[in-house]
């Protein structure tokens, strides 16, 4: 039978620590396996602690079943959810967490049950103290320090010091942005290494990507210092002329550079986060107010949609997104894309949200798509959603597949994502830390976030 809860009985469940050690079984659920993509047909999940205990044949209940709340699968798909690794959370700078609250269910209600924020706050490790505690539900979180960038760096010692102040403020990543001078690089990089604590983000133009991957970039954002790293040794860059992105340079690009590129990113073991929803939405052609009536922009404030407006139109009116100008570039990014992905370099699914019309979530299914579009197969694109992230993480023994002893994150669907990728945009349930969570749930957190931001 389904689990039925009042919406007040499910947020004091919610709040209550009783929930982490709550057994459940989830019968008559097809498992996909993202290791090997076959299918485990007919089986009964049983979760406990917020761990998978056992996942076995449907019919074969475990001993004292009957005190263990059952959640009817009904033949649907089970998967282990999705992992947005380049998101954006909200900055709570007045003390309102209402944005990073409903950022949270937005990514649940899309069956994203881990994130890694790129662009920290002190306000999110408290968001991820909440989260961790089962004071809040939502997605798990790996966040990012405030980035380094010519704005905030003055000289490599002072990068150094920032280094070691992120690390023991308890941040789990470092996020590079353009405008570091090599030098500024290597001081990050060599304290990074000292305080055992990933970097990467974008490849600073001085920087460069060859210097980048040497220094031990653990991802590359955007795929960002790739074309210039192909771009021939006399050109000089203009970035007044060269476009967002050096997009108008597309045309340049010498591909027998490749793979020596490919070669040095697969021998630093660097890890690239494509986002390629990122470009086509905002350095796309497609004009601003197309996206602005988008189903899933009713889930964000009216003024944040605006500012993407008038960020998008603004390039627009100069000219810079003519399709003539942008399509060649997108073709060349999506053949990159696949070059790389073809070459064994690892991909993490990630969409920059919220970003320019990238809302929380739902964007994860643009990212999907866009891949798909590019030539990835559903397995190898659940794999950048699951397995992946796991192994960026270096743990990929305890999360990122649906197997025994394995966190209790996963999705149950409709149908087979291996085939049908549209599935996951409608999870039937989530389970996140043991927590089941179905769609009648979801669903109502979404009314509420909508009611929230409603327009005038």
């Amino acid at each position: 039978m389904y689990l039925k809860l009042s919406v007040f009985t499910f947020f004091a469940l919610l709040l209550s620590p009783i929930l982490f050690a709550q057994d459940l079984l989830l019968t008559g659920v097809h498992v996909v396996s993202v290791e090997t993509g076959q299918l485990l047909e007919n089986r009964t999940i049983h979760v406990s602690n917020g761990k998978i205990k056992a996942i076995i044949t449907a019919g074969d209940l475990p001993q004292g079943s009957q005190n263990i709340t059952q959640i009817d699968g009904n033949g649907g798909f089970v998967f282990p959810g999705l992992a947005e690794f380049h998101a954006h959370l909200p900055v709570s700078t007045d003390g309102s967490t209402q944005l990073q609250e409903e950022s949270m269910w937005l990514y649940l209600a899309n069956g994203v049950v881990r994130i890694r924020s790129m662009l920290g706050h002190s306000s999110h490790l408290e968001l991820r103290e909440r989260i961790n505690s089962g004071k809040l539900i939502g997605p798990r979180i790996v966040i990012s320090g405030p980035s380094f960038s010519a704005t905030t760096v003055t000289d490599p010692q002072q990068a150094a010091e920032r280094v070691r102040e992120q690390k023991q403020a308890g941040y789990d990543h470092l996020k590079i942005h353009p405008g570091l001078t090599l030098e500024e690089m290597k001081a990050i990089a060599q304290t990074a290494k000292q305080e055992q604590i990933p970097f990467g983000g974008h490849v600073p133009l001085e920087v460069g990507i060859r210097n980048a991957l040497q220094s031990g970039f653990k991802s590359v954002e955007h795929i960002d210092g790739y074309m210039e790293g192909l771009l021939p040794a006399s050109l000089t860059i203009d970035p007044t002329t060269s476009g967002p992105f050096n997009l108008n340079l597309a045309s340049q690009v010498d591909w027998s550079k490749l793979p020596e590129l490919i070669q040095l990113t697969l021998t630093q073991g660097s890890y690239l986060a494509p986002t390629l929803t990122l470009f086509d939405r905002y350095f796309g052609y497609i004009p601003a107010d197309t996206f602005r009536v988008a189903p899933e922009m009713k889930y964000l404030p009216g003024p944040l949609i605006q500012q993407w407006v008038n960020t998008k139109k603004q390039l627009e009116r100069a000219g810079m997104l003519d399709k003539e100008k942008v399509a060649p570039y997108l073709a060349f990014r999506r053949k990159l894309f696949m070059e790389l992905h073809r070459a064994g370099i690892p991909m993490l699914m990630a969409s920059d949200s919220p970003q320019v019309f990238n809302v929380p979530g739902f964007s994860i299914h643009h990212e999907i798509a866009l891949m798909s579009e590019a030539g990835m197969s559903n397995l190898e694109i659940l794999k950048t959603g699951s397995i992946v992230p796991a192994q960026y993480m270096g743990t990929g023994s305890s999360w990122g597949q649906v197997k025994e002893g394995f966190d209790a994150d996963f999705v149950l669907v409709e149908n087979n994502p291996l085939l049908d990728l549209k599935t996951l945009q409608k999870p039937l349930g989530v389970v996140i830390r043991g927590q089941w969570v179905e769609r009648k749930e979801l669903q109502i957190q979404l009314d509420r976030i909508e009611k929230n931001h409603l327009r005038n």
